[in-house]
């Protein structure tokens, strides 16, 4: 075989044990694309504070969430990964953009198994275009490769956020656990407002421009809040949703810059006050559950929902390893030309 897919998640501790987690949160945090600050920064941050003081907090919070089998993000995405190869003839593989199996490991084997591999289909696992997400990915494959796999030509899927059949598999996960008269809650990952600007293309639009999501713009291409916009409008169409029964929120917010609002923690304390008193959360940026849905969303949220007036919390789980999301990437893999 001459063709080869990779599919690319996260990544996740290799267990509980602090020095584990302490391991994972380094190689993370040290990712430039996540801390955007000068080295020298990121160092004495990441090493001379956080990771004194974060890991055993961390450690607990994992826990809490730890399946007997291993990290949820893991085992889900290896459940994945074993679906997908049965919808295509293209050799799959998996890896994680921090901890293991790594980017690198994943392609030695890959050559190893396929010593005449040419061509490469690397599918980021995020649907949404962020610098501290999907650019990272696609920025260290191609460090790996120029260094150690050179004769590896890559093609990436891009962002589907709005693609068609998407939608409809997310939308048919959302129906499925959706209870009638519930408010839906479209709860996306953070990101510094930074980010978002210092991805605008242009220089000129994002946070610049009055209602700059909704104003068309080159810069949509590599924007992720309006991205996340787009996704839920399409998800809320598809559905039939009437205005007033659905939100897009922003979780996972960290330190004290600007991030993308409404924050998913201050909606969680308002929406019982508002009349919203039962409430269902879908988490569209993530297609694998992990620490930020299982423990974030799922358990402190929910508390957080019921202490504030709540009287009813419906999770709604990730997209995982459903058969209509394994086949949809096992047609993208197959349809994949170069």
């Amino acid at each position: 075989m001459k063709k080869a897919a990779v599919l690319i998640n996260l990544g996740s501790p290799k267990s509980t044990d602090i020095k584990d987690v302490k391991k994972y949160l380094g190689e993370f945090l040290m990712d430039d694309h996540v801390i955007d600050f000068p080295k020298w920064v990121r160092t004495l941050l990441v090493k001379g504070i956080i990771l004194n003081t974060r890991p055993k907090k961390s450690a607990e919070a994992y826990k809490t969430i730890w399946w007997e089998e291993g990290s949820p993000l893991i085992v889900l995405s290896k459940r994945l990964i074993s679906k997908v190869r049965k919808r295509t003839t293209i050799p799959t593989y998996l890896a994680m953009r921090y901890a293991e199996p790594s980017i690198h490991q994943t392609l030695k084997v890959m050559k190893e198994e396929l010593p005449k591999l040419e061509e490469l289909y690397v599918v980021p696992l995020y649907p949404h275009f962020a610098m501290s997400s999907y650019e990272t990915v696609v920025d260290r494959i191609k460090e790996v490769a120029t260094k150690d796999f050179p004769e590896l030509k890559l093609t990436f899927k891009e962002p589907w956020y709005d693609d068609a059949d998407y939608i409809k598999v997310l939308s048919a996960s959302i129906n499925e656990a959706l209870p009638e008269d519930y408010h839906l809650l479209f709860s996306y990952h953070g990101i510094p407002v930074r980010h978002v600007r210092k991805s605008d293309c242009t220089g000129q639009h994002c946070f610049k421009v009055k209602d700059c999501c909704s104003v068309t713009s080159e810069a949509h291409k590599v924007c992720y809040k309006h991205q996340t916009v787009v996704t839920t409008k399409l998800v809320a169409a598809e559905l039939g949703l009437k205005e007033g029964t659905y939100e897009t929120s922003y979780q996972s917010r960290l330190g004290r810059d600007p991030w993308i609002e409404p924050y998913t923690a201050k909606r969680f304390e308002k929406l019982a006050g508002e009349g919203k008193k039962k409430l269902a959360v879908a988490c569209p940026a993530f297609v694998s559950d992990c620490l930020e849905t299982l423990e974030e969303i799922n358990a402190e949220g929910k508390e957080d929902f019921l202490q504030n007036g709540g009287e009813h919390f419906q999770p709604i789980a990730c997209l995982n390893d459903r058969d209509d999301w394994s086949a949809l990437l096992g047609k993208w893999i197959q349809e994949w030309k170069i």
